[in-house]
Order: C-alpha cells, then structure tokens, then sequence
C-alpha cells in the first residue's frame, strides 16, 4: 500500500517523533511506501483565511465554503494544499498522528483538515435529494481508502475507560474518526493510543513501540470500525435520524452509530 502519515508534533526528538520512525520503518519493513507530511517542520499554516483563495476579489465578503468551492473548481486552490490533496489521492491510507492536547488535536493539525478538505473535495459532493444526502460517511472523494490515527496521551488507560473521568477515548476521537475520516469515505480502522507517555521508561517506550510494530504490520488485514452508512439505509433521509429500532436498547451517544451488531450478522451468515 501507499501510506500517507500526517504529523503533528513541535518536537522531532519527542516520544511522539520516535514512534513516527518506528511507523514508518515497519511499513517500509512490510513493503509499503510512506510518504511523511510533518506539518511543524513544514512550517504549515494553520488558519484558514483570505490567503487560500487568490482569486477573491478583495471587496468581497469571506464565505469560506463558498470561496473553498469556487476556488476547488476552478483549481485555484493555494500550492501547499493541492499538495496534501495530491497526497491524499496518492495513498490508499492515512494515518494521523498527534498528542492528545486539550482533548481533541494540535491546531496545526485541525488547520491541515480546515483547509485540505475543500468543498468539492472532501465535503459538498454527490447528489442532495429525498432519498439521498451526498456523497459522505463512507462514500466520498476518498472511499476505498483506510485510515487510522495514532495517538499518545499523558493520562493513565483508566481515565479514559468507559468510566474514566476523562470519558472514552473512543468517544473522545469520534469526532476525528466519523466526522474527519470516515466522513469522506475512508475505511477507518481502530485508533493506536499510547497512554501516560510522560513517564516512559525505556522498558515501557520498548513495550510500547512493539505494539506499534504489530498495528503497523497488520494495516491491511484489520477490520474497520463498523460504522452506519448514511445511505445505506440505516438512516431517514433527509433528517438523517437513525431508523427506529436500530441500536441496542438503552444505547445512547456515539455508540449507536457503530453497526457492531449488523456486522456480527453478516460475518457468521458468510
């Protein structure tokens, strides 16, 4: 495979910059080919504004969907991002890899997504009608695709249990798994997290790396979250409210968007 790792950390000799390489060596190690967007060292610029779209007349007011759109169309889009989209085309994967800060991603990576996912591109295809709400949650400019995230956090694994004071970190990364990859299409496969990374020993960085090398080796066989389509009938369009009867009873929140049970199913009627 073609392997996109997106990186988001200041500091290349970082815990964070030491499991990159152990990634990509594996990958390379499997026969993939890796190529590294290290968003810091590229110096990428985060803030999405009138600078991405030259072709704004400057007494036009900003809308910046709709400049996103005319500017995709017209492929007037800014260098540095139909770089990344080029990247993104190329890679049958993408990991992003990034600390836990804040609960959610640096925001140099959230300004990589606010501005390589233009309108046209990765949101705003495909048709909107009565039985059909575009192109999106696993269809999309980038379906057939996997990705992932890797993710290392200085909390302990029982704060971020279901009953963690911190909440599921399944929960917690939904928004980036369903709402950034999945929803232009790709195969998302379960999140790498590396936890209390701040107190690492090098016994522990050995434990953890080996870990990383066994997710790498196995890209291509895992099985993807099993999230709900949008189109595949599990939804009412075009409220997009999951059908009734759908979910375990009782289940609220992100969990009913994951089809655990359906794919239970269709794997042992196959």
């Amino acid at each position: 495979m073609k392997v996109l790792l997106v990186f988001a950390h200041p500091e290349p000799r970082s815990l964070n910059g030491a499991l990159r390489d152990v990634a990509v060596r594996e990958l390379e190690a499997q026969g993939h080919e890796v190529r590294v967007s290290d968003l810091y060292a590229e110096g990428w610029k985060s803030e999405a504004d009138r600078g991405d779209f030259p072709a704004l007349a400057p007494e036009a007011r900003l809308k910046v969907a709709g400049a996103s759109a005319e500017a995709f169309a017209a492929g007037a889009l800014t260098e540095d991002v139909r770089a990344e989209q080029e990247k993104l085309l190329w890679a049958d994967m993408l990991i992003l890899q990034f600390p836990l800060w804040w609960y959610s991603m640096p925001a140099i990576l959230k300004g990589w997504v606010d501005r390589v996912y233009a309108y046209g591109f990765a949101y705003g295809v495909g048709e909107h009608s009565d039985k059909y709400w575009g192109d999106r949650f696993g269809e999309g400019t980038l379906a057939g695709k996997r990705a992932m995230l890797i993710v290392t956090t200085g909390g302990w694994e029982e704060h971020y249990a279901p009953r963690g004071v911190n909440g599921p970190i399944d929960d917690l990364l939904f928004p980036i798994t369903h709402g950034i990859l999945y929803y232009p299409g790709y195969e998302v496969l379960p999140s790498f997290v590396a936890y209390r990374v701040d107190r690492l020993d090098e016994a522990g960085f050995a434990a953890v790396a080996e870990r990383l090398r066994e997710r790498m080796r196995t890209v291509a066989t895992t099985p993807p979250i099993p999230y709900r389509r949008q189109n595949g009938g599990d939804y009412l369009i075009p409220s997009l409210q999951l059908r009734p009867g759908l979910g375990d009873p009782g289940t609220t929140g992100f969990a009913l968007h994951v089809d655990d049970v359906g794919t239970a199913s269709r794997a042992s009627a196959a």
